[in-house]
């Protein structure tokens, strides 16, 4: 667990507090500049002491973990808000949760150190849940999967650009799900990038002879991987 004790940083004065909220259902096709603006709107709304920045366009002090792909949902997403006031935690969550979106709620609020890096950055590790939904031969996408992996980096276009992934580095494992019918994929960030679970799928479906299944994709959870390799959870 993060140590608190420290939380302000004495030129400035501010607070940060680290917000969890899911990201489910239609929602999970918003963009990330879109939840972004929701959620300015909401703690707006919500009337909390938040802090500005120094910039020309004086915006709202707000960082967001790493941003989803479109169409995937979420349990577990951060913000951090910075304030300029201490306010309890509880009450600030209340707060946020009564002027956000059901399907963008928030779950748990918490002061983090100020000097932490930001939290795009510091959250490296993700597990992600990836479910077959039509009826695709899991199995043979298994084996897909391992192939892809033996190869060792996955090469890629994203628009007109092509992109690499080191999958020795960012996919630390991958398993089938429990009820057999997709996968578990916890999966690292590098300074290279992060490991898109669809991007995946579908180089494993192509090594398989198979076309690009129907998915649905679940990020679980979030953590910072320190240097030791322990996972320390954003709260």
């Amino acid at each position: 667990m993060i140590n608190a004790a420290a939380i302000t940083n004495s030129k400035v004065s501010q607070y940060r507090l680290r917000v969890r909220y899911r990201k489910d259902g239609r929602l999970a096709y918003l963009g990330h500049l879109e939840v972004i603006n929701t959620i300015n709107r909401s703690v707006r709304r919500s009337q909390l002491p938040f802090a500005v920045g120094n910039g020309f366009a004086r915006r709202m002090r707000l960082q967001f973990s790493q941003a989803l792909p479109v169409g995937a949902a979420s349990m577990g997403e951060y913000f951090d808000l910075f304030l300029t006031q201490e306010t309890d935690p509880q009450d600030a969550l209340g707060r946020i949760a009564q002027t956000t979106p059901t399907l963008l709620a928030p779950s748990a609020a918490a002061y983090v150190p100020y000097e932490l890096p930001a939290l795009e950055a510091w959250l490296t590790r993700s597990t992600w849940s990836v479910g077959v939904i039509d009826d695709t031969d899991v199995l043979a996408l298994a084996r897909g999967i391992d192939s892809v992996r033996a190869k060792g980096r996955l090469t890629y276009m994203r628009g007109e650009m092509e992109k690499h992934v080191d999958l020795a580095r960012t996919l630390v494992s991958c398993e089938t799900r429990p009820s057999g019918d997709g996968f578990l994929l916890d999966c690292r960030s590098t300074e290279e990038g992060s490991l898109r679970p669809a991007i995946l799928l579908s180089a494993a479906a192509r090594e398989a002879g198979l076309a690009m299944p129907a998915i649905s994709v679940c990020r679980l959870a979030q953590w910072h991987e320190a240097e030791d390799g322990s996972l320390v959870e954003p709260m």
